[in-house]
């Protein structure tokens, strides 16, 4: 029985050791999908980085989503093969693992999902799926990474999708001074953060939007960014057709919110400043606007406090 036993955890032993459990950083909520192995992880990283996902070898998943700024772009709208110019702006992708649905519009519910789309997308990377599929099979490197990572041969679009998503879930935000704030840590959130902190739940009202504890309900909402601009963009109503949803987008987390202009959709709104002064006026008025958007009218110290605040929520205790 003793030899049998030993038998057993030396077959569990290399399970535990490929799946190690990702330290979820304070004050984010519990990951709801199991860790993904280490060797999916790295196979990831390595196509979220490969420029043969596009048809042309010039762009990555890493040229809109750079990790120097928190995976996402400085240019207002996503910038693909051949210099082209994207509807809309790169969201950052930190914490995405735990979205409900992916990209502006949330017209996917997975990041499986989403992963693909991109490679297809005559804008951005303007290739084919079952082209980069054929590209990574003839990639002796590539077949032996993913006979690692899957434990059989075999480059399949949903393995891409598969080890592209594993990777995402792996970039997570927080323990921020805010987080060590709301854990009795007082000391590391700084008078202006704590100011900012109490605007945000009250007179501000920013909550009602970027709720939970990665500041985001993961729900649509039209603030009337780029409303009258031509041509218009939608959002969520391109996906679902309902009359409610014109002009709504999804809320993004403001976790590392400092570092990830320009915002909204857009990217029309240069910096923080300005964010929180298009929000104190109220947002921009049209037929569809959210009915949480009210004018704040938010004095020079207010806008001051907000933006520590959300400058904290933007950078990690001890780093």
């Amino acid at each position: 029985m003793e030899r049998l036993a030993f038998g057993l955890l030396l077959l569990i032993l290399p399970l535990a050791l490929c799946h190690e459990e990702p330290s979820v950083p304070r004050g984010l909520p519990e990951l709801s999908k199991p860790a993904a192995s280490k060797e999916m992880v790295s196979l990831g990283k390595r196509l979220f980085e490969e420029k043969l996902l596009s048809a042309d070898g010039t762009i990555s998943c890493a040229s809109c989503h750079d990790e120097q700024k928190h995976f996402a772009t400085n240019d207002p709208k996503a910038i693909g093969i051949q210099k082209q110019r994207g509807r809309r702006n790169a969201p950052s992708l930190l914490n995405r693992a735990f979205g409900k649905s992916q990209f502006w519009d949330g017209r996917t519910a997975t990041l499986e999902e989403q992963a693909l789309l991109p490679i297809e997308d005559p804008l951005e990377m303007g290739h084919t799926v079952t082209s980069v599929v054929d590209k990574l099979q003839q990639d002796k490197r590539y077949v032996a990474d993913f006979t690692q990572a899957f434990g059989s041969p075999g480059v399949t679009k949903e393995r891409l999708a598969e080890a592209l998503a594993a990777f995402q879930r792996t970039l997570l935000l927080g323990n921020s001074p805010v987080d060590a704030f709301v854990d009795g840590d007082t000391a590391l959130l700084s008078e202006a953060g704590k100011q900012g902190l109490w605007l945000f739940e009250s007179k501000a009202g920013c909550w009602k939007c970027h709720a939970g504890k990665n500041y985001s309900d993961e729900s649509f909402h039209n603030t009337g960014v780029s409303w009258g601009v031509s041509p218009l963009d939608l959002g969520r109503f391109e996906v679902t057709k309902k009359e409610s949803d014109r002009g709504r987008f999804k809320t993004p987390t403001l976790r590392g919110v400092a570092k990830t202009a320009p915002y909204m959709h857009d990217g029309s709104i240069k910096t923080l400043e300005e964010v929180i002064e298009f929000y104190s006026k109220g947002g921009n008025a049209n037929p569809h606007l959210d009915g949480a958007l009210k004018p704040l009218n938010l004095t020079t110290r207010e806008k001051a406090d907000l933006l520590a605040f959300l400058q904290a929520l933007s950078v990690e205790v001890g780093k």
